[in-house]
């Protein structure tokens, strides 16, 4: 094994083979990949992934990134044999709800590119002749769908890289890692110590135990998921093709399946969450005992065979758990009911809190990176961004979604990780509204406003833990008003109408033609001071900073190709001292990341300190000139300037802005002002 490497992976499933291999397309050999696992089936969540690649996304960054793991494994074959299956996917409905939701996603599919069409129950049945099609509303169908066979595809990458000059070492785990000033410079494992300036972490379940070895947080939870195969189905018998079926999500009972020869594959998230520690994960391959007979479905006793049995990432069958989801799948698939349960496991894997990866370089130990929380779906794709990132400094893909410096610091917390991580299990085939908030933890962060709010009847929803006020039921009456002059809002079909209240358009009006409070205090802020503020900031917006002390400057922040990354608002306080606010951490990230190494420009997060009331509307002046001895006249506080104030006995720094097209002030006071200045 190699004692030193330009670059070195940690992890040789899906994503560090991926990874491996478009680095060395990209011309970067000098790379060593480890693994505490025999190569190459390693024994992590890859090696007993079931494969299915379902492309249609929500999110265009997700389908972007499946849809190239697709063409990749499209393009691989390893003895001869192929490293995909490309039988397309069907996701049915069997409640008008999912029928709509489904109707949704084809928009969205189409959007970005993705071929797909919706299919009635007929064509569904003519496809996956199990399927009761008088259980089902319709399908969606992606003809280019299918089956990932991963670790297949996994040697093949690793081949090919090994061929252009990567070295691959198993059974060998990283115990530790060098750093001085800062940055990376080696790894400890159990063969020695491995030089190395760049470092990625693709360890999976073991992500975040790697991480702390390395002194970084990695906010991630291994969870178990349920996963078996049938004996034999009478109408598959004589099969000789692994899979000719169409992959199938039943998403309204949290399952899934896929044809294996003259079986199939059940996979379901029904069941409870089963949170997993990292640091509790055996290492290696170990011996369990194997459950001899097939398993009657709903039994009581735990299941593991075939390949699984030995793998780390894999725990025992708890089959009472699939109990109901055996009935969920005999009755859309009534040909199981003559099946038992062959192999069956709970397999472990990776989810987060917002149900995206975590990707990106550490920005408090330069040239460590990870690359977690990554299903096989999205391996291929999330893989070749990564090389591209290395190597190239930017990723063709925006993967800003899954930037591991998203989180705030609250969502670190492991109390907060297994919370919401096994919240994001249930709801993985869920129906989500896109301003659907989390249900729990909650209240998590609360602005000094919160308990006028409460008693004003807000209805609040939830962003980066914070919980803000989306209308309030004591403005009911302004709908009368609306009522008599006919400027009622108009009725919004069901789903465009969940989070939403006619209220809402009652205290827009009611801004637009007098004048109302918005509570901004969430949004993040952060003050930029010291002898190189100015040139600090000048280089990283497109905007003249070197203005008059008050001057208010809406600009962009620029990547170093130029192109925009944000919007932000910068406010010049003093000589030195600049309020700059900011879309959310990456910003801050950004900014950090950009620092000058000399001392002479600090940051600071004031978001938790302060809090900020947005007074706007044509008669906002009426409101605050009774409040304050100060001039807020149009001369006194002209239009993006800034200026120090009093509001009643509350010390206020006024920024002449507003969100609404009307005159207003944003006024930002101490949190310990806060209900007072409300």
């Amino acid at each position: 094994m190699r004692s030193r490497a330009q670059v070195v992976v940690i992890g040789c499933g899906v994503v560090g083979a991926s990874t491996a291999y478009h680095l060395t397309q990209l011309g970067c050999t000098d790379l060593l990949v480890l693994d505490q696992g025999p190569l190459f089936t390693t024994g992590g969540s890859s090696s007993h992934a079931p494969g299915l690649a379902f492309q249609a996304n929500p999110s265009r960054t997700m389908t972007q990134l499946a849809r190239y793991t697709v063409e990749l494994y499209q393009g691989l074959e390893f003895d001869a044999q192929p490293c995909f299956h490309p039988v397309g996917g069907i996701e049915v409905a069997v409640t008008p709800e999912r029928w709509h939701d489904l109707k949704r996603k084809h928009g969205l599919a189409r959007s970005w590119g993705l071929e797909a069409e919706l299919i009635s129950p007929p064509e569904v049945a003519s496809r996956i002749p199990l399927v009761d099609s008088q259980r089902i509303h319709g399908g969606l169908l992606v003809p280019s769908d299918g089956i990932v066979k991963s670790v297949r595809g996994v040697e093949a990458m690793g081949r090919a890289a090994e061929s252009r000059g990567a070295q691959f070492a198993g059974e060998t785990e990283v115990t530790g890692f060098d750093i001085a000033g800062g940055r990376v410079r080696g790894v400890q494992t159990t063969r020695g110590r491995v030089e190395a300036e760049t470092v990625l972490i693709c360890a999976g379940i073991w992500g975040p135990k790697v991480g702390r070895l390395a002194g970084i947080s990695i906010p991630v939870q291994p969870l178990g998921h349920q996963y078996a195969q049938t004996t034999p189905v009478g109408e598959l018998a004589g099969a000789v093709q692994e899979v000719t079926h169409p992959i199938l999500r039943h998403q309204d009972r949290s399952m899934y399946f896929r044809q294996v020869f003259d079986g199939y594959g059940v996979g379901s998230y029904q069941h409870r969450s089963m949170p997993v520690s990292a640091e509790d994960l055996p290492n290696g391959l170990r011996s369990r005992p194997t459950q001899s007979g097939a398993a009657p479905a709903g039994g009581s006793h735990p299941v593991i065979r075939g390949d699984w049995q030995h793998m780390p990432s894999v725990m025992a069958f708890t089959s009472d758990d699939f109990k109901q989801p055996w009935q969920d799948a005999c009755e859309l698939l009534p040909a199981l009911r003559s099946t038992q349960l062959a192999d069956a496991m709970n397999g472990l894997f990776l989810f987060t809190s917002d149900g995206m990866p975590v990707l990106g370089e550490s920005r408090d130990v330069r040239g460590v990176w990870v690359a977690e929380a990554v299903w096989v779906t999205h391996s291929g794709g999330v893989g070749k961004a990564m090389a591209e990132w290395i190597v190239e400094g930017k990723p063709s893909i925006d993967l800003r979604e899954g930037d591991l410096h998203r989180f705030e610091a609250f969502a670190h917390s492991p109390a907060y990780v297994r919370a919401r991580g096994s919240q994001n299990f249930q709801e993985v085939y869920d129906i989500i509204h896109p301003l659907q908030p989390m249900e729990e933890p909650r209240p998590l962060r609360t602005s000094p406003f919160y308990p006028r709010q409460q008693q004003l009847g807000a209805y609040f929803l939830e962003a980066s833990g914070w919980e803000r006020p989306h209308w309030f039921e004591s403005n009911i009456g302004l709908l009368a008003g609306q009522a008599l002059d006919g400027r009622v809002a108009s009725e919004r079909e069901p789903w465009a109408a969940r989070y939403w209240s006619p209220i809402v358009a009652a205290e827009a009006r009611a801004t637009r033609e007098a004048a109302a409070l918005y509570d901004m205090t969430p949004l993040k802020r952060v003050e930029v001071s010291g002898p190189g503020s100015l040139a600090f900031l000048q280089r990283l917006t497109t905007g003249e900073m070197d203005k008059t002390v008050g001057s208010v400057t809406y600009t962009l922040l620029l990547d170093e190709r130029g192109g925009v990354r944000s919007d932000i608002t910068v406010a010049r306080l003093g000589s030195q001292r600049f309020q700059v606010g900011c879309n959310g951490p990456l910003d801050v990230d950004w900014l950090q990341r950009h620092r000058p190494a000399d001392g002479s420009v600090h940051l600071a997060d004031i978001t938790g300190a302060t809090c900020c009331i947005g007074l706007w509307g044509p008669r906002a002046r009426e409101v605050l000139e009774r409040l304050t001895d100060d001039d807020v006249s149009n001369d006194g506080l002209r239009f993006f300037r800034a200026k120090r104030i009093d509001v009643g006995e509350v010390p206020v720094t006024a920024l002449r802005l507003s969100y609404v097209g009307e005159l207003g002030w944003e006024l930002y006071a101490p949190t310990e002002y806060g209900l007072r200045l409300w």
